[in-house]
């Protein structure tokens, strides 16, 4: 069932590893069949090096497991919660990659200080608030993926314009057209996180410092790559 949405979503997760955003089994894909209403997802805890497609879990969008030996990603509630939601989207990630999970951990959203941050989001990517002890010690991993919805929601933001989140006090998620866009979506949050924190770094350096993209600046970037008349790359 599925064979080339679990290859897929198979590969992908192995393009964390070849991407260094994930250390032993930190971090998990998925990827959806719209049409059939089922989507496919890491096993939880199964080492990458090990892994095969054979070892993807399908499931449907009630969360019921429709094919597979192993027990699914811990993490699935979140994915669900996002496809319910977001319904334009056709693959998630989640990732402990070190320097968004540090803009996480933190609490704070990754400013757009320059051209870079521009071509992949249109604003700052959010950081959630904390997840309640109530919500937490309830269902957990759905909570998170609610919270994330929330996010959105308040702040006016579509998924198609910041395909990224980070989770208060955790980490970050990413999402695209399907599982490898989602992957590639997680290792570009990850250099923007490491572009920012450096460049809080070095204008801590100086005085008077002036940081933070010009809202036109980002405004032409987004559109040139994204937008109704985008003309960034191959027709």
């Amino acid at each position: 069932m599925l064979e080339e949405l679990k290859k897929q979503v198979f590969e992908a997760n192995l393009k964390l590893v070849e991407y260094n955003l994930v250390v032993l089994t930190w971090g998990n894909v998925s990827g959806i069949d719209r049409e059939k209403g089922l989507f496919v997802i890491k096993p939880s805890g199964v080492p990458y090096s090990t892994m095969t497609a054979d070892d993807m879990v399908v499931l449907d969008l009630d969360g019921n497991k429709v094919e597979g030996a192993l027990n699914p990603s811990s993490d699935t509630p979140t994915h669900l919660e996002l496809y319910r939601c977001f319904e334009d989207i056709g693959g998630i990630v989640h990732t402990h990659s070190p320097w968004a999970c540090s803009w996480a951990q933190a609490g704070r959203d990754v400013p757009a200080y320059g051209t870079t941050h521009a071509d992949f989001a249109n604003g700052a990517v959010p950081c959630t608030r904390g997840l309640t002890a109530e919500e937490v010690g309830g269902a957990y991993e759905r909570n998170t993926g609610k919270v994330i919805v929330e996010e959105f929601e308040k702040r006016g933001i579509a998924p198609s314009e910041c395909p990224a989140v980070l989770i208060h006090r955790h980490g970050p998620f990413t999402w695209g057209k399907d599982a490898f866009k989602a992957t590639e979506n997680a290792l570009i949050l990850e250099e923007v996180c490491k572009m920012a924190y450096q460049t809080e770094s070095v204008a801590a350096l100086g005085q008077d410092a002036d940081i933070g993209i010009e809202d036109y600046l980002l405004d032409k970037h987004y559109q040139r790559k994204h937008g109704k008349n985008a003309y960034y790359g191959q027709k």
